[in-house]
């Protein structure tokens, strides 16, 4: 009930309005009662609300806790009684209020009052203090709350004998009485009085009740609480898991990396051509258009590299995608750019990969420009698809034609960059190695004809080591979420659709959604997989969303579609727990990068470093320090010039998972492990 609180008892100026009242307590001087038409039992007082027969020592209803003028000594209701409850149900008040006195000489209970309040003062004071003093804190307080739900009301009848200086009670003279200490407060002239409210709908309100109210708050907090755990109350339909459709072939998003010319465009356009995704006629027109720019070689590459301005300057600059099927997956191919001035476009697409082949220009000089610490991208990716939470990779060691199929070359490669692969925490059980030539095509997709490497070399070929690849773990028991890689608009057709991997939950055709940070509703109108439409695509696939009553604006790269009951997170300030990689400038308080999270970016600050980390235990060895330096593992905190769509890494991996670039290298990969303040 809302609390309504009265500023004093609104009575008619005119009190000869009231003149004809009479009141049918005739109070002796002696303290006894006369006898009424209705029989009151000695030494028990009626509550007026509910009716029931209280104890004389109660100062307040043991059921209701109404208070009783303690200094009246009588079964009968005072006259001020009387006049604050004549609007009562007669079925709630002794019928002897209603019957008019016929003693002319009865003197105002007020001017009683007066007289015998210093006898009963003294009789009881000293007994009700004793054993009611708890009763009496625990009733006061009931009264207190029943005082702030009465509305004002006018008073039908009022003693034309009382005082009206002191008819006007207010809440706060009342409240004065409740706070003051358990012994009786001291008599007044003025009747202190409770009006009930003669709304029916208004109900008596005791200490069980207030308990009961406690209660149910502990409660409502509870199913907040459990409103917070999204996941837990999430329950995927039946056509979400995977079993209900008859696909056979697993999704494997492989991301193709490595240093820039280490052949890696090549591979996948020589792989995608011999496993028949590239036919005849497009190939024939790749290599005469590489022929007239006098970049012959680059026919196989330019499959993939479409943009002209990517044929021009002969290198991959965003990441590009393919598909191709193999006996156990259907793989759709990320292939990244190598140049280090487009490391955040690789981080953008290659974020979403399963596995890895990271491509090694075997030939003299190239293999240690790209291991090198200060220029080569081939440690920077490693150390990046490792941060993906990629465990499984081939390395393919390319251009061994270039060194005549060297044995001796290949096992080079092999101990400098095992030692590295290791260091960045892959297993030497995950990675594959595999020498290929893409140009020659020895050993992409059978056993090496070449008796130069079939001579020393009897391992799996390229596509085997790929249906070598443990499957992907799948969850498919949270709700939706869905990073934006990218988003293409067709102003012709009116179309808007949303491109990103899964990495929870399902849609299918008039799913809802809510589309993050704008948190705009929309509806999937059709999905597309690898160009074709498809019923249902489920966690881990790679999809394309149209969506349809949605505003354009409302979507954009590096949003999150997600269930519109289980919202992602947006906010800026956050605790990341990060790897120092190799930086020869230390991170300070104040530091600006550029912090990337699945699809997004946005520039920040380092606003507190709070503690070094054992890298074999966790355990903090050093707290708040000045700065942090190469391969140091921290707690530090960030604030975001925007918000991002973000988790802890401990709910959802992909939207946890965190790199920090600072004057075009990466200089930390982490996790975000709390979220400080969040984004209303």
């Amino acid at each position: 009930m809302p609390r309504k609180i009265s500023y004093g008892l609104d009575y008619d100026e005119d009190y000869d309005d009231y003149d004809d009242y009479d009141y049918n307590i005739d109070i002796e001087e002696n303290g006894e009662a006369e006898k009424k038409a209705e029989t009151i039992r000695r030494g028990i007082w009626n509550c007026p609300i509910c009716t029931y027969d209280n104890d004389d020592f109660m100062t307040a209803c043991d059921i209701c806790g109404v208070m009783h003028n303690p200094l009246i000594n009588s079964g009968t209701p005072s006259n001020n009684q009387t006049a604050d409850f004549d609007n009562v149900k007669t079925s709630q008040v002794p019928s002897s209020f209603n019957k008019k006195n016929s003693n002319p000489d009865v003197k105002s209970s007020a001017e009683k009052l007066g007289n015998s309040s210093s006898l009963v003062l003294k009789c009881k004071q000293d007994s009700l203090v004793e054993s009611n003093s708890k009763n009496v804190a625990v009733n006061m307080e009931a009264s207190r709350k029943i005082l702030a739900s009465m509305p004002k009301k006018k008073h039908d009848n009022v003693n034309e004998t009382s005082n009206p200086k002191s008819s006007t009670v207010t809440i706060q003279s009342i409240e004065e009485r409740l706070d003051s200490s358990l012994t009786l407060p001291k008599v007044r002239d003025s009747v202190h009085e409770i009006n009930p409210s003669s709304n029916k709908e208004s109900k008596p309100q005791n200490l069980a009740s207030n308990f009961n109210n406690i209660a149910l708050n502990a409660r409502s907090g509870s199913n907040k609480a459990k409103g917070a755990s999204l996941h837990k109350s999430y329950k995927p339909e039946k056509w979400m898991l995977p079993q209900q459709d008859g696909d056979t072939l697993t999704q494997l998003n492989l991301a193709i990396v490595g240093h820039v010319d280490s052949g890696k465009s090549t591979l996948s356009g020589r792989l995608l051509h011999l496993l028949g995704r590239i036919s005849k006629k497009e190939m024939h027109k790749n290599e005469k258009e590489a022929k007239i720019q006098g970049k012959g070689s680059f026919a196989y590459a330019w499959a993939l590299d479409e943009s002209a301005e990517e044929r021009e300057r002969g290198i991959t600059m965003t990441v590009a995608v393919a598909y191709f099927d193999s006996k156990r997956y259907r793989v759709v191919v990320l292939d990244s750019p190598g140049h280090k001035d487009f490391v955040p476009n690789m981080i953008s697409g290659a974020t979403q990969a399963d596995a890895a082949i990271l491509v090694i220009d075997a030939s003299l000089g190239s293999f240690e420009a790209g291991i090198d610490s200060n220029k080569g991208q081939t440690r920077e990716h490693a150390q990046l698809v490792r941060s993906f939470g990629v465990d499984q990779v081939i390395v393919a060691v390319n251009k061994m034609d270039a060194v005549a199929y060297s044995k001796d070359r290949f096992d080079l490669i092999k101990d400098r960059l095992g030692t590295f692969l290791r260091s960045c925490g892959f297993k030497d059980s995950c990675i594959s190695w595999i020498p290929l030539s893409a140009m020659d095509n020895q050993n992409l997709v059978a056993a090496p004809s070449d008796v130069r490497l079939k001579s020393w070399y009897h391992g799996s070929y390229l596509l085997d080591a790929i249906d070598s690849f443990q499957p992907p773990a799948r969850d498919f028991s949270k709700p939706l979420v869905m990073p934006i890689c990218d988003v293409i608009k067709s102003a012709s057709l009116g179309q808007l659709s949303a491109c990103g991997k899964l990495e929870a939950g399902a849609l299918r055709t008039g799913t809802k959604v809510l589309v993050m940070p704008s948190a705009a509703m929309g509806t999937v109108r059709s999905l597309e997989r690898d160009s074709e439409a498809c019923a249902i695509a489920r966690t881990g696939d790679n999809v394309a969303v149209t969506l349809q009553g949605i505003d354009g604006t409302n979507v954009m790269a590096g949003g999150v579609l997600c269930h519109p009951d289980f919202l992602v997170a947006v906010a800026k300030h956050l605790e990341l727990k990060v790897l120092v990689l190799d930086v020869t400038t230390p991170i300070l308080i104040g530091s600006q990068l550029e912090f990337h999270i699945h699809h997004a970016k946005e520039a920040g600050n380092v606003v507190r470093i709070l503690s070094v980390l054992d890298p074999k235990t966790g355990k903090a060895i050093k707290k708040s320090p000045r700065c942090l330096t190469a391969k140091q593992t921290a707690v530090l905190e960030v604030v975001l010039h925007g918000s991002v769509c973000v988790e802890e890494f401990s709910k959802c991996r992909g939207l946890g998972r965190v790199f920090l670039r600072s004057s075009g290298r990466t200089i930390a990969v982490g996790i975000v492990s709390r979220i400080i303040e969040e984004q209303k």
